[in-house]
């Protein structure tokens, strides 16, 4: 007995001196980067594959060289990358699954530990500068027989990881050289046919489009690119409808969210205090509130927009529920948790044919549902980030006003939606009862939201509203629109550049803004006749002129002194003087014969009735003066002046994919349990 505790005091001994073993993987990994692996062992290459991808491992290894030891086994390196290509046509799945989580590896170690290396120093590093045209041909068409071919889903969905992987490892897409032969050995009909398809869609639709996104941004200023062009010319509907789809379930599943976050802190204790002490703590409400945004889809949803004209139609087709994948849902492996937003819809929602878009059961679409989209992002712009995503969804809105038959659908008087946006908390107004908004014309909404968030965005909603009344009034359309609320925000924004001159005079040209206002009450005085739903609207937009005519004054009073002085703004103020001339005619006009009838009548203060009926009996005797240009606008060019722009919210989108992808870690084990049972 004493023998045997002996022995076994003498084994822990021993076994507490040594290191501890190391996987067999581990092992392969010290091989690769000492000599030629295969001189030992002639099956290396077969053997590593069969081995589970040691991700961490792999990359800090690559990260750690220096620069003589990158020269020196940069054959080795080589190899690894040529054998995980040919592991990608390999039956055995297991050794495909391996070779693509190696590929990543690869990609994001080399980039890390080069990166102040131009491009083809890279590549020579990855794959060999002479042969790097041919192995990345035959990585891209490994991947497109995955991704198109009847394998496995969990397959499909790592090799567009692998993309993604590949797309985001520069910080600046456009520096990342290896993505030239994603221009040349092109995925986009492998996009496509995800997108068309309602199985593929439900299950790696977000990636693909995100993909998409990232893709036709890549150099987009500096060559051709063919994923533009193609993106441009694509005419299949059920492609673009999956498209839409996949953009509509993302921010639906962000409008879904936020709105249970906000159930949640309008009830309780926090609800009770706040009714008790006003807007004290409106302010902690919006910051609970204030949710990361997807700016990723934001992106795929512009270019689709702006870059191929029959996706317009997409906007407006109606959805009475949730697509319905006829795939079933698959267990989602546990991730870390990220910002709301920021992740694709999941599986359970987009399966799920129960969950309304709205309370009320109607129809939706895609329009309605990015236009509540937009009405949360804009409520938060504190910080640079929030601002940007907000800018992007008031480009999209840019690009959609300017077109003929997306105006066509938004002023259709048959397609009538109830669409509640969401709205800055104020204590002097109540939260709308989805029941109690009117059913109207999708244009209604497009006005409401550019009347509520004109102060953040004013130039942008302005010339969003410029660009629906110009339509209005070419094509003689009518809405019933409650158009008072649309002329008051724009005397306020007026208000706002007086009482602000000084200090927004050092920054911003604010006279362009102030000439786009007036015009667009020009708009109305000339040609409301022809778009206005009624006369009386049309004694209404007097009443508002005449009532507020103290801000055009002041306007008046301050171009004035401006445009008298030499220097910077003399030019653009003296515009704004010409413009106020059919404004200051009504007011110069009809205030003495009110002023005449309050005192012919012994009225102190006259009544909204009684002055309406004085503008009405005195349209005869009123001169107006016809201005040209009224009714045209400056067409939407991304280039030059939103360039910057867009590189920037790339970037940023970049960096946040790149971070999603290595967070997932490729969900190895579940991966590998499932081929290890097919095998």
């Amino acid at each position: 007995m004493a023998q045997t505790e002996k022995k076994a005091g003498l084994l822990r001994r021993t076994s507490s001196s040594k290191k501890p073993l190391k996987e067999k993987v581990l092992l392969m990994y010290e091989d690769i980067f000492t000599e030629d692996p295969t001189k030992s062992n002639p099956r290396f290459w077969d053997e590593l594959f069969l081995m589970k991808v040691n991700l961490e491992h792999l990359e800090g290894k690559l990260e750690a060289l220096d620069g003589d030891e990158v020269v020196k086994i940069r054959d080795n390196i080589n190899s690894l990358f040529h054998h995980c290509v040919q592991a990608l046509a390999e039956e055995h799945q297991i050794k495909v699954v391996n070779a693509l989580q190696t590929l990543c590896a690869l990609f994001r170690g080399v980039h890390q530990k080069n990166k102040s290396a131009t491009g083809f120093d890279i590549i020579n590093m990855l794959m060999g500068f002479d042969k790097a045209e041919l192995r990345m041909k035959e990585l891209m068409e490994s991947l497109d027989s995955l991704l198109c071919g009847d394998g496995s889903e969990s397959l499909k969905s790592l090799c567009l990881k692998l993309l993604l992987c590949l797309v985001t490892v520069t910080d600046n897409i456009s520096q990342n050289t290896i993505l030239e032969y994603v221009m040349i050995n092109s995925i986009f009909e492998a996009i496509l046919q995800i997108l068309s398809d309602v199985s593929s869609r439900a299950r790696h639709g977000y990636d693909a489009v995100v993909l998409l996104a990232l893709l036709v941004n890549y150099r987009k200023y500096e060559s051709v690119n063919p994923y533009i062009v193609k993106l441009s010319i694509v005419d299949d509907e059920p492609t673009l409808d999956g498209m839409g789809r996949v953009i509509h379930h993302a921010l639906a599943e962000y409008n879904r969210q936020y709105k249970e976050k906000e159930e949640e802190n309008q009830g309780g204790f926090f609800s009770t205090l706040t009714s008790m002490v006003g807007s004290m703590f409106i302010a902690d409400a919006d910051e609970k509130l204030s949710v990361q945004t997807n700016e990723a889809i934001l992106l795929a949803l512009y270019e689709a927009v702006h870059l191929n004209r029959n996706f317009i139609t997409v906007l407006a087709q109606s959805h009475p529920e949730i697509d319905i994948a006829t795939a079933p849902a698959v267990p989602i492996p546990a991730s870390p948790t990220t910002p709301l937003g920021t992740t694709p819809p999941s599986l359970d929602m987009m399966n799920n044919p129960e969950l309304p878009l709205d309370p009320n059961l109607q129809t939706s679409n895609l329009l309605i549902t990015f236009l509540k989209y937009s009405s949360i992002v804009m409520q938060d712009t504190k910080d640079e980030h929030r601002l940007n995503s907000a800018r992007l969804c008031l480009i999209i809105l840019t690009c959609i006003a300017e077109d003929q038959y997306a105006d066509a659908f938004l002023h259709d008087d048959n397609m009538n939606f109830r669409v509640n946006l969401h709205r800055m908390p104020m204590r002097h107004r109540k939260k709308a009862v989805d029941k109690s908004i009117p059913s109207r014309p999708l244009v209604c909404a497009v006005l409401d939201l550019m009347v509520e968030f004109i102060f953040p965005f004013n130039l942008r909603c302005v010339q969003i509203i410029h660009k629906l009344i110009c339509y209005q009034k070419k094509c003689r359309v009518r809405i019933h629109y409650t158009w008072r609320e649309l002329w008051s925000a724009l005397i306020n924004l007026l208000k706002f550049l007086l009482s602000n001159e000084t200090s927004l005079l050092s920054k911003h040209n604010i006279f362009q803004l102030a000439l786009q206002v007036v015009n667009l009450f020009n708009m109305f005085i000339t040609y409301g006749d022809t778009f206005l739903p009624t006369p009386s609207s049309y004694d209404e937009l007097y009443y508002e002129i005449i009532r507020m005519h103290q801000v055009f004054d002041n306007l008046y009073c301050m171009v004035l002194r401006v445009s008298a002085n030499a220097g910077p703004w003399k030019e653009p103020a003296s515009k704004v003087t010409q413009a106020l001339v059919n404004a200051r005619a009504i007011i110069n006009h009809f205030n003495p014969k009110i002023e005449s009838y309050a005192t012919v009548n012994h009225i102190s203060q006259l009544s909204e009735d009684q002055v309406l009926e004085v503008v009405r009996t005195n349209y005869d005797t009123l001169t107006l003066k016809l201005q040209d240009g009224l009714d045209q606008f400056e067409r939407y060019s991304e280039q030059p002046r939103e360039a910057g722009f867009f590189k920037e919210l790339v970037r940023s989108i970049s960096l946040n994919v790149r971070k999603n992808v290595s967070l997932s870690t490729m969900s190895q084990d579940v991966l590998l349990k499932e081929f290890s049972s097919i095998s």
